[in-house]
């Protein structure tokens, strides 16, 4: 009917400010309000809430939604998803996180639902796993598209990782995260709030999870055998380790920093509002990731101008194809990682030829406009 407004519905399993929450985020506030109704469904956390109400998005809430498996809840979400479908009709679901692709991609197919959505943000059968844990995911992800009418793929790696599936060839379409203007402080500013007592170090840093995926247990070692291998140059003394971020392994973090001696050296801040705006803060930015799609902390560092150190896992090579841009290392190769830092830090010139050549590709190649431009051709076709 002409002058009506597309009905869609996001749902994501977690309410905290990740990657696929940056993703809803901004397609559910990029799309043209006069052609488009939207609301997001979430469930634990507050962060995604309080940014989509800032923006007026309405927001549904599944308190029993969680990451963990729980039946009795799942059973519950699956059950309140599947009412609030039938009562609200909406003309598209888009799905978002393993856990409620598949009940939303269920509970919207019984419902009626013309058109589903579902987002890979990344793969959990890439994740060091039992190999039956691995299959049992891997079905589970294929039902999932299956159900879904469209799935999006975030990095090519990851299509290319399921396009021989049975049944699933022609509902794959990749289109890339994209990113919209950050107002980043400067590095002076951005120093003064996060440690202003140590403004005038050469600061290594990453913004991660602290969670066994993110390797940042192999980054605190590499970072360990650099500042030994460096402690005879003026340099060397100067080199300190930020990591900006908040999880389940920080204890275990703390662990290893303690006995390895460096408690003043390398920096657990913990979470930081906005993070990504401090991101000028570092000399080098840092990715060791053991697995990954396409992470928006690279696309942010890298539009900030940083040279960046990261894993070459999942869509990482994607956005540095060569060394033009900086610096890729096999996951959990501790050698290689202190190897790639000792080089980015010595080498002056070409931390700083990486850092223009990637901020051009980043301005170049991934934006919000063309995500959601993309990403609308789905819903309107």
């Amino acid at each position: 009917m002409i002058g009506q407004r597309t009905k869609i519905f996001y749902l994501i399993t977690k309410g905290n400010f990740g990657g696929a929450q940056h993703y809803v985020f901004d397609l559910a506030t990029n799309l043209p309000p006069a052609d488009f109704d939207v609301t997001v469904i979430l469930g634990q956390g507050e962060t995604l809430a309080k940014k989509l109400a800032e923006k007026n998005i309405r927001v549904v809430s599944l308190p029993e939604l969680g990451r963990d498996m729980n039946l009795f809840n799942d059973w519950s979400v699956f059950w309140s998803l599947f009412f609030l479908l039938r009562r609200e009709r909406p003309d598209i679901i888009h799905l978002n996180s393993a856990k409620i692709g598949g009940l939303g991609a269920l509970a919207g197919r019984l419902a009626g639902i013309k058109k589903i959505i579902f987002t890979g943000h990344g793969w959990a059968f890439n994740e060091a796993r039992p190999w039956w844990q691995r299959k049992v995911i891997s079905f589970f992800h294929w039902l999932t598209i299956i159900f879904s009418h469209q799935t999006i793929l975030v990095a090519k790696s990851l299509h290319n990782q399921i396009i021989t599936w049975p049944f699933v060839a022609g509902k794959l379409r990749q289109i890339y995260n994209g990113l919209d203007y950050i107002n980043f402080l400067s590095e002076r500013d951005a120093r003064l709030l996060l440690l202003p007592d140590k403004i005038e170090k050469f600061w290594l840093g990453t913004i991660a999870e602290l969670h066994y995926n993110k390797g940042l247990d192999i980054l605190i070692e590499a970072f360990s055998r650099l500042v030994k291998d460096m402690l005879g140059s003026q340099l060397g003394w100067s080199l300190y380790l930020i990591i900006i971020g908040e999880g389940e392994d920080r204890k275990y973090l703390e662990k290893i920093i303690k006995e390895k001696r460096l408690d003043g050296r390398i920096i657990l801040l913990g979470q930081v509002e906005d993070a990504n705006r401090y991101l000028k803060a570092f000399d080098i930015f840092v990715l060791p990731s053991r697995t990954e799609a396409l992470p928006y902390a690279i696309l942010e560092a890298g539009l900030a101008g940083l040279p960046i150190v990261a894993s070459e896992v999942g869509g990482i090579p994607e956005i540095i194809p060569d060394a033009e841009y900086g610096l890729l290392v096999p996951p959990a190769n501790v050698a290689e990682l202190e190897k790639s830092l000792k080089y980015m830090v010595i080498k002056e010139h070409y931390r700083a030829l990486v850092g223009t050549n990637i901020q051009k590709h980043i301005r170049d190649n991934f934006t919000v406009k063309k995500m959601v431009e993309e990403t609308m051709k789905l819903y309107l076709k």
